[in-house]
This record gives structure tokens, C-alpha cells and sequence, in this order.
């Protein structure tokens, strides 16, 4: 369901994009650094929008160092690290610890049960350290599967569990930012998981998998239907990051929010554009 939430590439100065990299290597190398390889490997660009924007707004102290790693051992390239960079890679290995778990519980994916496996004392720690947030995130989870289980045919129902869970990851702290972010988090999790659904209906359907999408396509206006709900939740979500004081890096956020997030859509339905209108 990740994976939506990144940069519109060719929009981006060269200077924005190399700072774009350097968050994404920075949390990168972060995750490598408290979970190890195998929390390395649940890294998500949604995380690094995360990081960008807690940074941005709050602007703590930033580390930046040049190095190579693993995945470059060739060329020395910038890392950007801070508070928030560590913050942020909890979050990602406890959505990913979840995110096995459903595959185990749903499917019985034997990736499932190893990503458990691996996972599982590595999450353990991060609940103690932020029960506020797991508890929402494990809340949030298992009434969405209750609403998949029984068919909620209602989109706002099933794409508001998600939309409370990423508006809980997104106050990082409770102070005046607080209400703000979590409506930005809010409908931008309800886009995340609409736009998962919009992209994965074909093999739903081929699977008979759940979708809550399924009721509305034989619509003779389905494509102008999930374009505009889509719209609006993304909408709703940039108007809120607008009333944020973030100044640096606030472009490369503007990029993500009215360009980046659409790429993947537009990519399937064979458009080059990627801004909304």
C-alpha cells in the first residue's frame, strides 16, 4: 500500500532532488543503523516525506556526512540524519512489522510469518518507546479489517482507518502543529489507500480479493468518479501542509503533494501529467 507518496523527478531542481536523496539515504542508513538489514529493507519514500516535513517544520539540528554504503560502494553520497530521521524509521518498521502480519493473518504468506519473525523484538522495543502511535497503528488496522472482512461497500468507512493511522504518525509531537498535521496525515492516508485501490482493482477482481471499489465500476463515469475523490483527499491534505511555517525544503514538499503523489496514476493510465488541476 506504500509507495505512492514520492517526488515528480523531472519537476525538481537538481539541487532539491540531491536533497531528496540525501533524506531518503539518511533514513536509509538510519533503519541499517537501528533495526539492521532486515529494517533496512522495509524502507518507503512515504517515510522519507515524513522526515522532510517534520524537518522542515520543526528544523532540528542536521547531520550531514558523505559516505558510501551497500547499496553504493562506488561513490561517496550525502546522508542527511537528525531526530526526526529516527523517529521516522521506527514508524517504518512498525508498519512494516504489521503489514507482514496481515499477510500472515490473511493470506498465510510464508513471507508473512518470517517478516513476523524478524520483526517481531524489533517492534516490541518501538511500542514501549511509542504506545500513543502502535496503538493506533494496530487500532486503525484491525477495524479496517473488519470492514474488509464483512464488505464495507462505504469508501470514507474503509479509507478513513487508514487515514487516522498515518494522522497519528505525523504528530510527532503534541504542541499548537498538532491538530494541522493530523488532518494533513488524515486525508492523505485516505488517498494512500484509495489510490491502492484504484491501482489494484484488476487483480482483485481476477483474485475476488476485497475492494471497496468493486461496486462503483461499472460506473459509466468511474475514471472522472475516482479522479475526483482522489483530488479532494489530496487536496485537503496540501491545503493543510499550506497553513505549515516549513521554508526549507518546502518545494520539494510542494513537488510531492501536487506532483509526485499522482505519478503512479498517471503512469498506469498512460499520461504524462502529473499535477492536479
Amino acid at each position: 500500500m506504500f509507495g505512492y507518496v514520492t517526488v515528480n523527478k523531472p519537476e525538481l531542481k537538481m539541487k532539491e532532488y540531491d536533497r531528496y536523496r540525501a533524506y531518503y539515504c539518511g533514513l536509509c542508513n538510519v533503519l541499517q543503523q537501528r533495526h539492521g538489514i532486515a529494517g533496512q529493507m522495509t524502507l518507503t519514500y512515504d517515510m522519507t516525506f515524513l522526515v522532510i516535513l517534520l524537518s522542515s517544520l520543526y528544523e532540528p539540528e542536521i547531520a550531514c556526512e558523505k559516505k558510501r554504503c551497500m547499496v553504493h560502494p562506488v561513490k561517496k553520497h550525502t546522508f542527511f540524519t537528525n531526530e526526526i530521521t529516527a523517529y521516522a524509521a521506527d514508524m517504518n518498521v512498525a508498519l512494516a512489522y504489521h503489514h507482514f502480519r496481515d499477510d500472515w493473518q490473511d493470506e498465510k504468506k510464508i513471507n508473512g510469518l518470517a517478516g513476523i519473525a524478524i520483526l517481531r523484538k524489533k517492534y516490541g522495543r518501538i511500542e514501549k518507546q511509542y504506545p500513543r502511535q502502535c496503538a493506533v497503528i494496530e487500532s486503525s488496522l484491525k477495524q479496517l479489517q473488519e470492514y474488509e472482512e464483512k464488505g464495507e461497500k462505504s469508501l470514507d468507512l474503509v479509507s478513513g482507518c487508514f487515514g487516522t493511522l498515518m494522522a497519528e504518525l505525523l504528530v510527532y509531537k503534541k504542541d499548537a502543529w498538532e491538530e494541522t498535521l493530523r488532518r494533513l496525515g488524515f486525508f492523505l492516508g485516505k488517498y494512500i489507500y484509495l489510490i491502492d485501490a484504484y491501482m489494484d482493482l484488476e487483480d482483485d477482481l481476477k483474485n475476488e480479493s476485497y475492494n471497496p471499489l468493486i461496486d462503483y465500476k461499472d460506473r459509466t463515469d468511474y475514471e472522472e468518479f475516482c479522479h475526483e475523490i482522489l483530488k479532494m483527499m489530496i487536496s485537503e491534505s496540501a491545503a493543510c501542509f499550506e497553513m505549515l511555517p516549513c521554508v526549507e525544503d518546502a518545494e520539494i514538499l510542494r513537488n510531492i503533494l501536487y506532483g509526485g503523489v499522482w505519478t503512479r496514476y498517471y503512469a498506469k493510465k498512460g499520461k504524462k501529467k502529473i499535477t492536479v488541476q
